[in-house]
C-alpha cells in the first residue's frame, strides 16, 4: 500500500526531538539546580532505553531481507538506522553544551566536578594514597592476546581501554569494578569538591598494566540490544511461563551491542579496535566530552546539606486527598450511592482508590477483586491489600503481565507473592500484552451483584503515582461494571474479541469503533472537532483519519508528549490540526479523547494512538459518563493547551518552537496550576472532587472552555 509521506515524519527522529526538549528543561531559568541535573540524567536514561530498545529492533530488522518499509517515510530499516546515528551525533554536541552550562552553575554553587588538571598537589598527593589502598586492589587488568581474547562487554557498564606502546600492536581492557564508588570526594575548606572514579583509574592506567608502555588510554561505555520478545520465543512445553521468562531475560543480557561511547580524546586505534571486536560501525561510535553516565550525581547529593538540597529542588508537594469524596473510609459507600470518583494524580493521592481495596477486603458483601497489572512499585501497597483480601475469603484474581519491559523480574517476584497468598494469577494471552487498567469490586448488593470499577490511564504504581499525571475513574455504572466482569471473563479463557456496550478494547473494537467517531465529526465538516491527549501517535491509519478530518474542516486539537509522526500546519493536509507538547516536573501520561464540540464523548484509558496499542496490545477505554467530570477533562486539557510555559507545539516541519505569549493575560503553567488548585479543592468541602476545579472563577474557565468548543472556527497554521 502506497502512503502520502507530506505530513508525517519517522518515529525514531520525532522521539529524538522530544528527548532534546527534555534536556533543554536543564537550560530552564526556572528549573532548580538539583532540577536540571535530574533532566540531565533522564535525558542519558531516555537514550540509553532508545538504544537498548529501538536501535536494537531496527537493528535485527535491517538483518532481515525483505524487512519493509517504515509507513511513515518509506524508509528501509537501514536507512532509518543511518538517519538516527547521523542525527544522534548531533544529540551528544548538544548534550555536551547543556552538561557544561549546568557544571559551571554548580560550580558557582560550591559543587565542583574536577578534572585531573584543577586539583591541587594536596588533592592530588591523596588520591595517590586513596588509589593505591582502595581501587587498585579490586581491578582486574587484562592484556589481549591468543590466551586472552576480547572478552564480553556488559551493558552499560565502563570499561578502561588501553593500546600499548610496541612494534606490534596490542592492547589491554579492565572493567571499571561496580564494587568501586562512582566518586571520590576531595579534602576542601570550601564547599564539595570531588573526582569521578572513572577519571582516577584512567589517570593511573600505568600502574594496573605495570611493565607494559602505554600509547594511549580511554574509557568506553556499550551499550547491547535488549529487545527479545518472549513471544518470538518457543516456549518448552516442561516450562511454566515464569520459567521461560528468566531464560529470555538471561538469553536478553547477551544480545548485540548497538552504540559505543567514549571521549572525545580517544585514539582512532583504540575506535578501530572496538569496533572490530564488537562487531558495530564507527557510525554508532558517540565522542562525549561531559560524564558517559549521570549515575555519579546519586553519590555527590547525600554530601550536600539539607538547606542546600532544599532550596536547589522543586518545593515539596503533597497529593491532596478530594474533599467531597466524603470521608475517605467511607469511599466505598459514596461510589456505590451513585458517585462518580476522578482522581488526578499526582495532584490528587492514590489514597482514596487503595482505601477502596481496603475497603473491600474486609467488607463481608465484597465477594472478589479483578485487577490487570502492569508495573508496579518497589514496595507496593497495593500488592499488601490484595494478599490481605485473599487471606480474608476474597476471590482475587491478578491478570499480571509479566512481559512490562524492564519490568519482568519485579512482576514476577510479586506474581509469586500473591499465588502464595492465595490468589489467582493470570499469565497475560499469548501474542498480546495486557497493558489495559482495569479493576473491579463485585458486592453482594440487595437486588444482586453490584460493581465498583476503576479505570485508569497509569499504572497501579504508588511510586510513579506522585510523579506522572495520570487519571483514575471510579464508577458504579451498571453498564460499565457489566461490560468490564465481561472484560475480565474473557481474558481468563483468552479471548480478545469481546463485544461490550459502552467500553473499547484493543486489539478489536478501540479502533474501529474511535475511526467511527471521528468519521462522524468529518460529517460534520467545520462544525467538527476533536481535542486528543496522548502519550504518542503512530498509528498509520489514525494518521490518515485525522488528516482526513482536517481536509473536512474539522478542527483538530492535541497535547502529545512524546513521538508524533503527524506533521500538523501542512496546507490543504494537516492545516486544521495543531498539536502542543508538555515537558515539566511531572511527566505527562495521561490517555484522553474528547470527541465533538458538545463533548458527547469523552474516553479516557490505557491507549496511545500507537500500532502496538490499538493492535498488539490489549487496551481499554472507557466513556466517562457523568457530565461534571466530562467538563472538568476538558478543563484539564484546554489549561494544559494554554501553557505557553512549558508548552511547546510542533510546526508544519515536525520540530518543536516556543509558543509565544499574547501579552494579555498571565501566563499559565499547567502543572503548577494543577498543584494550586487541588490544595484550595481539598481545602473547601464544597468543591467537587476533580482535580482543576476551583471554585466559581473556574466554574467560568468550564463555560468559556464550553464555548470555545462550540464556536471555535480557526485553527492558526504555525511555520518554522
Amino acid at each position: 500500500m502506497s502512503h502520502d509521506y507530506g505530513f508525517t515524519q519517522n518515529r525514531e527522529i520525532s522521539w529524538m526531538k522530544f528527548n532534546e526538549r527534555v534536556l533543554h528543561e536543564a537550560l530552564d531559568n526556572d528549573t532548580p539546580l538539583l532540577e536540571k541535573v535530574m533532566f540531565l540524567k533522564i535525558f542519558q536514561s531516555n537514550l540509553d532505553e532508545f538504544n537498548m530498545v529501538r536501535v536494537g529492533s531496527l537493528h535485527d530488522l535491517s538483518l532481515v531481507k525483505d524487512a519493509g518499509i517504515d509507513n511513515k517515510t518509506g524508509l528501509t530499516p537501514k536507512e532509518q538506522l543511518d538517519l538516527i546515528f547521523d542525527h544522534m551525533h548531533g544529540l551528544y554536541a548538544e548534550k555536551d553544551r547543556v552538561f557544561d552550562i549546568v557544571n559551571r552553575e554548580m560550580n558557582r554553587n560550591g559543587i565542583s566536578n574536577l578534572l585531573y588538571n584543577q586539583l591541587t598537589k594536596q588533592q592530588y598527593k591523596a588520591l595517590d594514597k586513596y588509589f593505591s589502598d582502595f581501587i587498585e586492589p579490586i581491578l582486574s587488568p587484562q592484556i589481549l592476546d591468543k590466551t586472552h581474547p576480547f572478552p564480553f562487554l556488559e551493558n552499560k557498564m565502563e570499561y578502561l581501554i588501553v593500546q600499548i606502546d610496541a612494534d606490534k600492536e596490542q592492547f589491554g581492557i579492565m572493567p571499571l569494578s561496580t564494587a568501586l564508588p562512582k566518586i571520590v570526594k576531595l579534602p576542601s575548606d570550601l564547599g564539595i569538591k570531588f573526582i569521578r572514579t572513572s577519571l582516577i583509574i584512567r589517570e593511573y592506567a600505568e600502574r594496573c598494566f605495570q611493565g607494559y608502555k602505554l600509547k594511549n588510554k580511554a574509557i568506553i561505555r556499550v551499550t547491547r540490544n535488549v529487545d527479545l520478545s518472549a513471544d518470538d520465543e518457543i516456549i518448552d512445553d516442561d516450562l511454566d511461563y515464569t520459567t521461560h521468562m528468566k531464560k529470555i531475560l538471561k538469553k536478553r543480557k547477551r544480545l548485540h551491542p548497538v552504540r559505543v561511547e567514549t571521549g572525545v580524546d580517544t585514539a582512532n586505534a583504540i575506535v578501530e579496535m572496538i569496533c572490530k571486536n564488537l562487531d558495530v560501525s564507527q557510525k554508532q561510535v558517540y565522542f562525549t566530552r561531559s560524564p558517559l553516565s549521570m549515575d555519579f550525581m546519586d553519590e555527590v547529593k547525600p554530601l550536600m546539606d539539607e538547606s542546600f538540597v532544599k532550596k536547589h529542588t522543586y518545593d515539596p508537594y503533597m497529593p491532596q486527598i478530594p474533599s467531597n469524596i466524603g470521608k475517605l473510609h467511607d469511599i466505598d459507600r459514596h461510589v456505590r450511592s451513585g458517585n462518580d470518583v476522578l482522581l488526578s494524580f499526582p495532584y490528587d493521592a492514590m489514597d482514596p482508590f487503595l482505601e477502596l481495596l481496603d475497603r473491600a477486603s474486609e467488607d463481608p458483601n465484597a465477594v472478589s477483586i479483578k485487577i490487570t497489572i502492569y508495573r508496579l512499585a518497589k514496595n507496593s501497597r497495593l500488592v499488601d491489600i490484595l494478599c490481605k483480601a485473599a487471606d480474608r475469603g476474597k476471590a482475587v484474581t491478578c491478570y499480571m503481565e509479566l512481559r512490562a519491559r524492564f519490568d519482568e523480574e519485579n512482576n514476577m517476584g510479586y506474581s509469586q507473592r500473591l499465588y502464595d497468598a492465595g490468589c489467582n494469577v493470570v499469565f497475560g494471552i499469548a501474542g498480546y500484552k495486557i497493558h489495559s487498567k482495569v479493576c473491579q469490586i463485585t458486592y453482594k448488593g440487595k437486588n444482586g451483584w453490584e460493581y465498583v470499577t476503576q479505570i485508569g490511564t497509569g499504572n497501579y504504581n504508588e511510586t510513579t503515582a506522585k510523579l506522572y499525571t495520570d487519571f483514575s475513574l471510579i464508577t458504579s455504572n451498571p453498564e460499565i461494571g457489566d461490560d468490564c466482569s465481561d472484560f475480565f471473563n474473557n481474558l481468563s479463557i483468552g479471548n480478545i474479541a469481546g463485544e461490550y456496550k459502552r467500553i473499547l478494547q484493543s486489539p478489536t473494537s478501540l479502533k474501529q469503533k474511535l475511526m467511527r467517531m471521528i468519521d462522524e465529526e468529518i460529517e460534520k465538516k467545520e462544525n467538527g472537532f476533536l481535542f486528543f491527549k496522548m502519550n504518542s501517535l503512530t498509528d498509520r491509519d489514525f494518521i490518515d483519519k485525522l488528516c482526513e478530518a482536517s481536509k473536512a474542516g474539522v478542527k483538530i486539537k492535541m497535547v502529545i508528549r512524546g513521538i508524533c509522526c503527524l506533521i500538523p500546519g501542512i496546507e490543504g493536509k494537516t492545516d486544521n490540526i495543531e498539536i502542543h507538547s508538555i515537558v515539566g516536573r511531572f511527566l505527562e501520561h495521561p490517555r484522553v479523547y474528547i470527541i465533538g464540540k458538545e463533548m458527547e464523548n469523552v474516553y479516557i484509558g490505557s491507549a496511545d494512538l500507537m500500532t502496538r496499542n490499538t493492535e498488539r496490545r490489549v487496551e481499554v477505554l472507557c466513556p466517562v459518563i457523568d457530565s461534571a467530570l466530562r467538563e472538568r477533562i476538558c478543563n484539564y486539557l484546554q489549561v494544559q493547551f494554554d501553557d505557553k510555559v512549558k508548552g511547546r507545539r510542533i510546526n508544519n516541519i515536525g520540530s518543536m518552537e516556543n509558543i509565544p505569549f499574547d501579552g494579555d493575560s498571565e501566563p499559565v503553567v499547567a502543572q503548577k496550576y494543577f498543584m494550586e488548585s487541588a490544595i484550595k479543592q481539598s481545602a473547601s468541602s464544597s468543591q467537587s472532587n476533580v482535580v482543576g476545579s476551583g471554585g466559581s472563577n473556574d466554574n467560568n474557565v468550564f463555560k468559556k472552555i464550553i464555548n470555545l468548543f462550540r464556536h471555535s472556527n480557526k485553527i492558526a497554521v504555525h511555520t518554522n
